[in-house]
């Protein structure tokens, strides 16, 4: 920390900015990593002080309880930073969301999920902006990116790469039958200009159309969206909220560039895998979790197990139990954590 405080003040600092950049964003990942560490040893000082009273004698009951229960949030929340050690797990995270088939009941969908994180990051005090937005024909969304910026945006979001499925009764189906819909989401780590990442304009297509967003957000009356076609891949990524299409195009390259490392990375992983002959369920694309709200409400994480009955807490943002879950799998190699049931 006392190092990167003594570069930042010398002058020749600021001459590679991305450098810079990424100094600067090591400082306060340190930042925070310090204060958590501040915050659970205030935490243990509060229980042990709560703890001697009522040795003491003093009827100080709920007061030691609500001290255990500061400290055991602080301290899951400190293992959780401990298991976002990987490479790209303090990275800035994009986010693209894609509803399944079937129309307007899986759009509606994808838009629930959009929401979701939305509300998740600003829980998180993290910054987000959508880079591209379509709307569906009569609700929901065709597509969306975010771009989640803060400490370990990538470590807790890769959880959520997956398709989710939700069954309730239909509010577009005249009949009120029960339907079940699925969308995926894909997240994959901002990477930065240090990383290479070779691309040939000779494999891209780009178009150029009118942007469109929710409410009339957004929208352009010239056709400065982009939308980047990489035929190697079949990968297509987009970008239309920015304000000229020269920036919208860098963003877009900027989405591809994450996904084409990403897909590297994972080519990287299986490989490993199958050298050291083990059996691991990488589940990229596969059903991850089930959001049932018709003829019971419940929320299960099929890679963990875990069950949450308060579907709407959930859907809301607060995804930290199916997140830790998921970390803790990891950790243990795959297997499921132990952790308690629906809540």
């Amino acid at each position: 920390m006392k190092e990167l405080e003594e570069k930042a003040g010398s002058a020749d600092f600021w001459q590679d900015q991305a450098a810079a950049q990424r100094a600067l964003q090591r400082r306060t990942r340190l930042g925070e990593e310090i204060e958590e560490g501040k915050k659970l040893i205030s935490r243990m000082e509060d229980a042990r002080v709560m703890l001697d009273l009522a040795r003491e004698g003093e009827n100080v009951e709920q007061e030691l309880r609500n001290a255990v229960s500061d400290l055991q949030r602080e301290i899951e929340r400190a293992e959780i930073s401990m298991m976002l050690s990987g490479e790209n797990d303090g990275r800035n995270a994009i986010v693209t969301i894609h509803p399944g088939a079937g129309g307007t009941e899986s759009q509606d969908w994808a838009e629930m999920l959009y929401r979701m994180y939305l509300r998740w990051a600003e829980g998180k005090g993290y910054r987000v902006r959508t880079l591209e937005y379509m709307e569906g024909e009569e609700a929901g969304i065709k597509s969306a990116t975010l771009l989640v910026e803060g400490a370990n945006a990538c470590g807790y979001l890769k959880a959520e790469s997956g398709v989710h499925r939700l069954v309730r009764i239909s509010p577009f189906d005249a009949a009120a039958r029960r339907h079940t819909s699925f969308a995926s989401v894909y997240v994959s780590p901002d990477v930065d200009d240090k990383i290479e990442i070779n691309i040939d304009e000779k494999d891209l297509r780009i178009d150029t159309y009118r942007s469109s967003g929710a409410g009339g957000q957004h929208v352009n009356v010239t056709d400065s969206a982009v939308r980047i076609t990489h035929f190697p891949t079949g990968l297509v990524v987009s970008c239309q909220n920015e304000r000229s299409q020269h920036r919208n195009r860098d963003v877009a390259m900027k989405i591809l560039r994450s996904r084409l490392y990403e897909m590297a990375e994972r080519e990287r992983e299986e490989k490993r895998i199958a050298e050291e002959g083990t059996k691991k369920d990488i589940a990229w694309g596969s059903q991850i979790r089930s959001y049932v709200l018709q003829p019971y409400r419940l929320i299960k994480d099929h890679r963990t197990n875990i069950e949450i009955g308060n579907v709407d807490r959930v859907l809301d943002g607060d995804l930290d139990e199916l997140i830790r879950g998921y970390l803790l799998m990891k950790r243990n190699e795959g297997k499921p954590p132990a952790l308690p049931g629906s809540r």
